[in-house]
Parts: C-alpha cells; structure tokens; sequence
C-alpha cells in the first residue's frame, strides 16, 4: 500500500502533467458555477440533466464538470431518499420543479448548500468528490436545503426562522422516513438547543443576527411552537400541520411573504394562534425557556452516552407524536 505522501505526489504529478489547456477549463468550468452568491441558472439550464420524479414533482439534477468517487447513481440515490423524507413531513414536495446543481469540490464531504427561489426554486450544494456512501446516508444538508424551499422568500431579519424550520425539520422528517432513530434526534436536541439561547445584549430574535440565535435559536422557536401548538389541540396537529397549511396556501420559496403572512396563514391551519404569538413574545425580546424542566416533561432521560424514554412524562405523548409519520 503506498504512503499518504507518495499519493500525494502521484496526484500533483498527474496534475502537472495535463495540459494547460484542460487544467484552465476545468477551473472555468467550475467557477462558473461558484462565482457569486447567486444561483448560476443561465449556466445549470446549459447541463445535461437526469429529472427525478418525487411525489409528483421533478427535481431536475444537474452535475457541474468533475469526477466523483462515487457512481452517479448512488448519488442519485441519496437525492431520491432526501426528497422522500421532505415530501414524508410535507405530505408532498414543497415546489413541482426543482433545480438542483452538484458541484464537485476537493474532500469527502458535503460542503453546505444553499438555496434560492428568485427564478424558480433551485439548490446548489458544493459535493466532496471523495465522498463515501456512508457520508450520503449521515448526511443531513440536502434535507436541510430541500426544508428551505417550502417557505416563502421573506425579509432577511426573519432568516432566523428559515432556518431554525430546516434544523427542526429536518432530523423529524428523516426519522419519519425511517432514516434515523428518534433517540438520536432528541439527544442531539437536548445538546444543541442550548446554543440557540440568548446572550448579554440580545433584542430578541428578529434583532439578533448571530449564528446561535439564527439557526438554534430559530429551531427553539419551533420546538416550542410544535409543543403548544399540540397541548392546544389535544395532541391531534402540531408544526407539520401548521406548514403543510402554508404550502396548501401557495406558499413556497418561489414565492415572497410577510412573516406575518406566513404565521398566520400557518396558525389559521391548525385553528390556534401559537406561532403568531410567540413571535410577538420572541422576536423582538430575549426569552430563556427552562430546557431542564421541559426536557424532564417530554421524558428524556440521558444514560450516559445513551438517551431513555420515559413514556410516563407529562409530554412523552407530544414526543412520541412529534417523529411519528402522519398521513398525507
């Protein structure tokens, strides 16, 4: 077996071996569909694609130039399994047509995405050529990105909602397809809400633009929403119910709303005013829920490197109805 170093030269070697030629369009290739903040659509609508057909919407695949380690169709595969689990929580895919663009990019991992909606909704994820099949079935950005495309386009002091919805989402909706177990989730809850509390000179969620309060202070915002929104009807509707409500609407990442918009048409769907409310509550002040307590309630029960339920709890019927899949 040869060294990391000897692969290392035989790599820098072969570069160096190619003509200058393709060395420079390789990388005009590739910087075409990484300049800028903006999705390159003029230059996706130039690939060949294969079009996936997902609950009865197409996501239209696109490869920019470079190789992957892994063949095409296993990568198709892990596209397919994301799309299944969004359309699982959704009870549909959020838009009819998606474009999706794969950028290969140095390492063996995926390297974050983002989403747009200006042109018709599209996703762009920097793909790490060297990434295994175990890295595609860990991974949780694809699902992340695909959440983002069932909410409107709003003001960006509300981006904390976009994506506090994709990391609450996101983990539900794959444990939902079977794709995670829920002791997972919840463990990884229990570790990681706390970042999303406020912090000396917080003005609440709609004035806090830090990466905590935007992306875990976000998914706070929805854990607890789901919560009341089912203490307030009996355990029949929660979170899923309320943005399955927006998407019935018309509502999509296509499309630009108020947050206002958005809460109440998504409160109207669950016949409760929970998201409404609490929005007046936290965004524009700093609020500190007792996670302690609340995760005593739901029946969460750490063991060591381990998580237990205790269906007893107060909430363990919210918990268990929270991850459990609903009918379309």
């Amino acid at each position: 077996m040869r060294s990391a170093s000897a692969i290392s030269w035989i790599v820098v070697a072969a570069v160096l071996a190619m003509p200058a030629s393709v060395i420079s369009f390789r990388a005009d290739a590739q910087s075409e569909f990484m300049r800028g903040n903006r999705m390159p659509y003029d230059a996706f609508d130039r690939l060949p694609t294969t079009d996936l057909e997902i609950a009865s919407s197409t996501i239209h695949v696109g490869f920019a130039p470079g190789d992957t380690a892994l063949p095409r169709e296993k990568i198709l595969d892990w596209i397919r399994r994301s799309a299944r689990a969004v359309a699982t929580y959704y009870g549909r895919f959020p838009v009819s047509s998606l474009r999706l663009l794969l950028v290969p990019v140095e390492g063996a991992r995926i390297r974050g995405g983002t989403t747009w909606g200006y042109r018709g909704a599209a996703i762009r994820i920097p793909f790490g050529r060297e990434s295994t099949e175990d890295v595609l079935r860990r991974d949780w950005v694809m699902v992340h990105e695909m959440v983002h495309t069932a909410l409107p386009d709003m003001d960006d002091r509300y981006a904390w909602l976009s994506e506090g919805l994709a990391v609450y989402i996101e983990p539900i909706a794959r444990v939902q397809a079977g794709d995670l177990a829920a002791a997972e989730i919840w463990q990884a809850m229990m570790r990681d809400m706390p970042k999303g509390l406020p912090q000396t000179g917080d003005q609440g969620l709609d004035n806090t633009d830090t990466w905590g309060r935007k992306y875990w202070g976000g998914a706070m915002f929805c854990l607890l929403a789901d919560i009341e929104i089912r203490k307030r009807t009996n355990n029949r509707l929660g979170l899923q119910d309320a943005m399955r409500g927006v998407i019935a609407a018309g509502g999509n990442h296509e499309k630009d709303w108020s947050i206002d918009r958005v809460l109440s048409t998504a409160d109207k769907a669950v016949g409760v005013d929970v998201l409404t409310k609490l929005h007046n509550e936290m965004g524009p002040k700093p609020v500190t829920p007792d996670f302690a307590a609340l995760w005593y309630d739901l029946g969460l029960k750490p063991q060591g490197e381990s998580l237990a339920f205790d269906d007893t709890a107060p909430l363990a019927a919210i918990r268990k109805a929270i991850t459990e899949p609903r009918a379309k």
